[in-house]
């Protein structure tokens, strides 16, 4: 599973991955994280405002920091 975090480094984008890391610590789902940065590589994905979270490859969220048990069905859903 891949999930990555888009964002430039705002405090949103640092708790998102932050929430990310831990459900999946949590939870002992084999996922690789990555931080996306770069402003081209996240205009990629067409969303509108940061932080962003695709999982495999699918926007789920942008533009807001979704609650724990949210992030973790859509991780469930991608499995």
């Amino acid at each position: 599973m891949n999930i990555k975090i888009l964002g430039t480094g705002c405090s949103k984008c640092i708790n998102l991955e932050t929430k990310v890391k831990e459900i999946v610590k949590q939870n002992s789902i084999d996922a690789e994280i990555q931080k996306v940065s770069e402003l081209q590589d996240i205009m990629k994905y067409g969303i509108m405002s940061t932080p962003g979270l695709v999982i495999n490859e699918k926007v789920v969220s942008f533009g807001s920091v979704p609650k724990d048990a949210q992030i973790l069905q859509w991780i469930k859903e991608a499995m």
